[in-house]
C-alpha cells in the first residue's frame, strides 16, 4: 500500500473546504472574495498534483513554489473574510489554521528540495 502523501491529502481537504466557503459567498456583494479564494484555494492542490509528475527537480519545485504562493495568497482572502466579518470564526479559523499548516509544509518541500538539488551540484563540482 503506498504512503499517504500529506501535502496532497492536506491541498485536497483544503480545496473542498475552500469550495464550501465560497459557495455560501454566491451571490452577495462579497462573490468576488470568494471567486478569489475559489482560485487560489484550489489551484493550491493542482500545483501539487502536478508537481508528482515533474519531468525534473527544477519542475518539481517550481511546481511547489507556485502552490506555496497560491496558499499564501489564499491566506490573504481567508484573512480578509475573517478580519472583515463576512464568514464567521466558527467557520474560518480552522480552514485558515489548515492553510498555514499547508504553506508550512510547502515551505519546507520546496527548501529541502532546494538544498538536495545544491548538495548534488557541490558534489558534481568536487568529482
Amino acid at each position: 500500500m503506498p504512503k499517504e502523501n500529506l501535502v496532497q491529502s492536506e491541498a485536497f481537504s483544503f480545496s473542498l473546504k475552500v469550495m464550501e466557503l465560497a459557495k455560501k459567498l454566491r451571490g452577495q456583494k462579497e462573490f468576488e472574495l470568494g471567486s478569489q479564494l475559489w482560485r487560489a484555494g484550489t489551484s493550491i492542490g493542482a500545483n501539487v498534483e502536478e508537481a508528482q509528475a515533474g519531468q525534473s527537480r527544477a519542475d518539481f519545485i517550481s511546481k511547489m513554489t507556485i502552490a506555496s504562493k497560491e496558499a499564501r495568497e489564499s491566506l490573504y482572502w481567508l484573512r480578509l473574510a475573517d478580519e472583515g466579518k463576512i464568514i464567521s470564526p466558527e467557520e474560518i479559523v480552522p480552514v485558515r489554521e489548515q492553510c498555514e499548516k499547508i504553506v508550512r509544509i510547502l515551505t519546507a518541500i520546496v527548501k529541502t528540495a532546494q538544498n538536495k538539488g545544491e548538495k548534488s551540484k557541490m558534489k558534481n563540482l568536487k568529482s
